[in-house]
Protein backbone atom coordinates (compact mmCIF):
# COMPACT_ATOMS: atom_id res chain seq x y z
CA UNK A 1 0.00 0.00 0.00
CA UNK A 2 1.37 3.10 -0.92
CA UNK A 3 1.25 6.14 1.99
CA UNK A 4 -0.91 8.85 1.27
CA UNK A 5 1.05 12.20 0.00
CA UNK A 6 -0.44 14.60 2.75
CA UNK A 7 1.95 12.61 5.83
CA UNK A 8 5.06 13.74 3.85
CA UNK A 9 4.41 16.80 2.53
CA UNK A 10 5.22 20.35 4.55
CA UNK A 11 2.87 21.85 2.43
CA UNK A 12 -1.10 21.24 4.55
CA UNK A 13 -3.51 19.30 2.71
CA UNK A 14 -5.75 22.38 1.91
CA UNK A 15 -3.00 24.24 0.05
CA UNK A 16 -1.18 21.32 -1.91
CA UNK A 17 -1.97 20.83 -5.78
CA UNK A 18 -3.45 18.17 -6.50
CA UNK A 19 -3.05 18.36 -9.91
CA UNK A 20 -7.10 19.48 -10.31
CA UNK A 21 -8.14 22.38 -12.68
CA UNK A 22 -8.37 25.72 -10.73
CA UNK A 23 -12.34 26.91 -9.89
CA UNK A 24 -12.80 29.91 -11.97
CA UNK A 25 -13.67 33.07 -9.35
CA UNK A 26 -17.03 33.67 -8.83
CA UNK A 27 -18.32 37.39 -10.76
CA UNK A 28 -18.67 38.72 -7.23
CA UNK A 29 -15.06 38.46 -6.28
CA UNK A 30 -13.31 39.37 -9.32
CA UNK A 31 -11.05 41.90 -9.78
CA UNK A 32 -13.29 45.27 -10.70
CA UNK A 33 -11.96 46.92 -13.61
CA UNK A 34 -11.86 50.93 -13.89
CA UNK A 35 -14.93 52.84 -12.81
CA UNK A 36 -16.29 55.32 -15.54
CA UNK A 37 -14.78 58.77 -15.47
CA UNK A 38 -16.66 61.15 -13.17
CA UNK A 39 -17.89 64.47 -14.86
CA UNK A 40 -16.14 67.63 -14.48
CA UNK A 41 -19.02 69.39 -13.79
CA UNK A 42 -21.04 67.20 -11.58
CA UNK A 43 -22.38 69.08 -8.30
CA UNK A 44 -20.59 68.54 -4.94
CA UNK A 45 -22.96 66.17 -3.41
CA UNK A 46 -23.03 63.85 -6.42
CA UNK A 47 -19.23 63.89 -6.19
CA UNK A 48 -19.11 63.15 -2.35
CA UNK A 49 -21.46 60.72 -3.00
CA UNK A 50 -19.25 59.05 -5.81
CA UNK A 51 -16.35 58.82 -3.71
CA UNK A 52 -18.21 57.10 -0.96
CA UNK A 53 -19.71 54.76 -3.16
CA UNK A 54 -16.78 53.49 -4.82
CA UNK A 55 -15.08 52.31 -1.47
CA UNK A 56 -18.05 49.99 -0.79
CA UNK A 57 -17.28 46.36 -1.55
CA UNK A 58 -21.01 45.89 -2.27
CA UNK A 59 -20.49 47.35 -6.23
CA UNK A 60 -18.17 46.48 -9.11
CA UNK A 61 -16.96 50.36 -9.28
CA UNK A 62 -16.97 49.69 -13.46
CA UNK A 63 -20.92 49.31 -12.82
CA UNK A 64 -21.33 53.00 -10.96
CA UNK A 65 -22.54 55.18 -13.56
CA UNK A 66 -22.56 58.69 -13.10
CA UNK A 67 -24.17 60.96 -16.08
CA UNK A 68 -26.98 63.62 -17.38
CA UNK A 69 -29.95 61.77 -19.07
CA UNK A 70 -30.37 61.80 -22.11
CA UNK A 71 -33.96 63.77 -23.50
CA UNK A 72 -35.44 61.06 -25.83
CA UNK A 73 -37.57 62.59 -28.78
CA UNK A 74 -41.34 62.76 -28.13
CA UNK A 75 -43.91 60.60 -29.25
CA UNK A 76 -46.64 61.41 -31.41
CA UNK A 77 -49.59 63.57 -30.12
CA UNK A 78 -52.49 61.97 -28.90
CA UNK A 79 -55.59 62.26 -30.92
CA UNK A 80 -58.08 64.52 -29.38
CA UNK A 81 -60.97 63.37 -27.78
CA UNK A 82 -63.67 65.04 -25.89
CA UNK A 83 -64.42 63.92 -22.37
CA UNK A 84 -67.45 61.87 -22.38
CA UNK A 85 -70.35 60.77 -20.02
CA UNK A 86 -72.13 62.65 -17.15
CA UNK A 87 -68.54 63.18 -14.95
CA UNK A 88 -66.89 64.09 -18.15
CA UNK A 89 -64.22 61.50 -18.33
CA UNK A 90 -62.03 59.86 -20.99
CA UNK A 91 -60.98 63.14 -22.52
CA UNK A 92 -57.22 62.88 -24.22
CA UNK A 93 -56.82 66.97 -22.83
CA UNK A 94 -55.94 66.71 -19.16
CA UNK A 95 -53.87 70.16 -18.76
CA UNK A 96 -50.37 71.13 -18.64
CA UNK A 97 -48.16 69.06 -16.18
CA UNK A 98 -44.31 68.82 -15.50
CA UNK A 99 -44.30 66.10 -18.44
CA UNK A 100 -44.82 68.63 -20.39
CA UNK A 101 -41.31 70.05 -20.11
CA UNK A 102 -38.56 68.65 -22.34
CA UNK A 103 -35.86 67.06 -20.64
CA UNK A 104 -35.60 65.11 -17.22
CA UNK A 105 -37.51 65.27 -14.02
CA UNK A 106 -33.70 65.26 -12.37
CA UNK A 107 -30.60 67.02 -13.91
CA UNK A 108 -28.34 64.13 -12.83
CA UNK A 109 -28.24 60.66 -12.86
CA UNK A 110 -26.12 58.03 -10.08
CA UNK A 111 -26.40 54.24 -10.89
CA UNK A 112 -25.05 51.59 -9.05
CA UNK A 113 -25.10 47.88 -9.62
CA UNK A 114 -24.85 45.85 -6.86
CA UNK A 115 -22.76 42.25 -7.00
CA UNK A 116 -24.31 39.20 -8.75
CA UNK A 117 -25.18 37.24 -5.76
CA UNK A 118 -25.32 39.41 -3.65
CA UNK A 119 -29.01 41.34 -4.45
CA UNK A 120 -30.95 39.13 -1.83
CA UNK A 121 -29.05 39.24 1.23
CA UNK A 122 -29.15 43.09 2.07
CA UNK A 123 -26.84 44.50 -0.67
CA UNK A 124 -29.55 46.50 -1.97
CA UNK A 125 -30.77 47.99 1.45
CA UNK A 126 -26.68 48.53 2.40
CA UNK A 127 -26.07 50.88 -0.27
CA UNK A 128 -29.80 52.64 0.56
CA UNK A 129 -28.29 53.74 3.88
CA UNK A 130 -24.81 54.58 2.92
CA UNK A 131 -26.43 56.42 0.20
CA UNK A 132 -29.08 58.28 2.52
CA UNK A 133 -26.02 58.48 5.46
CA UNK A 134 -24.16 60.90 2.58
CA UNK A 135 -26.57 62.64 1.55
CA UNK A 136 -27.77 63.80 4.98
CA UNK A 137 -24.67 65.22 5.55
CA UNK A 138 -24.26 67.26 3.08
CA UNK A 139 -24.09 71.18 3.69
CA UNK A 140 -26.88 72.91 2.57
CA UNK A 141 -29.33 69.88 3.50
CA UNK A 142 -31.06 67.89 0.45
CA UNK A 143 -34.50 67.57 0.26
CA UNK A 144 -34.43 63.51 0.75
CA UNK A 145 -37.95 62.21 1.73
CA UNK A 146 -38.22 60.10 4.91
CA UNK A 147 -36.60 56.93 4.36
CA UNK A 148 -39.25 54.25 3.40
CA UNK A 149 -39.78 50.98 5.60
CA UNK A 150 -40.64 48.47 2.73
CA UNK A 151 -38.50 45.64 2.75
CA UNK A 152 -39.09 43.77 -0.41
CA UNK A 153 -37.32 45.86 -3.45
CA UNK A 154 -37.46 43.97 -6.22
CA UNK A 155 -33.52 44.54 -7.33
CA UNK A 156 -34.69 48.46 -7.32
CA UNK A 157 -34.55 51.14 -4.75
CA UNK A 158 -34.14 55.06 -6.04
CA UNK A 159 -33.53 57.93 -3.60
CA UNK A 160 -35.19 61.53 -5.35
CA UNK A 161 -32.13 64.04 -3.58
CA UNK A 162 -34.26 67.04 -5.83
CA UNK A 163 -32.29 67.52 -8.36
CA UNK A 164 -30.48 64.03 -8.98
CA UNK A 165 -31.73 60.50 -8.32
CA UNK A 166 -29.64 57.72 -6.93
CA UNK A 167 -30.82 54.18 -8.12
CA UNK A 168 -29.57 50.91 -6.96
CA UNK A 169 -30.26 47.73 -8.84
CA UNK A 170 -29.61 44.31 -9.73
CA UNK A 171 -28.25 43.25 -13.18
CA UNK A 172 -31.64 41.75 -14.04
CA UNK A 173 -33.43 44.80 -13.13
CA UNK A 174 -30.41 47.32 -14.80
CA UNK A 175 -31.30 44.88 -17.88
CA UNK A 176 -34.82 45.08 -17.74
CA UNK A 177 -35.62 48.84 -16.87
CA UNK A 178 -32.31 50.72 -18.01
CA UNK A 179 -32.03 50.87 -21.55
CA UNK A 180 -27.97 51.71 -22.80
CA UNK A 181 -29.79 54.54 -25.45
CA UNK A 182 -31.18 56.59 -22.52
CA UNK A 183 -28.00 56.53 -19.88
CA UNK A 184 -25.39 55.44 -21.85
CA UNK A 185 -22.53 53.21 -21.55
CA UNK A 186 -22.74 50.97 -18.35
Amino acid sequence: MRPCRRLFSNVPWFLADHGLPARPTPPHLRVAVEPPPLPFDAPQPVKDLHAQLIKSPLIDPSNLLVAQPRSLPEGPALPHREPQGRRKRGGTFHGESVYDVPGSLWSWIVMAQVKEGTENKGSIESLVRIVRKTLLGVQPPLPIPPNSKQRENNGWAMIDAGSFAVHVVSKQAKDRYFSPDRYGRW
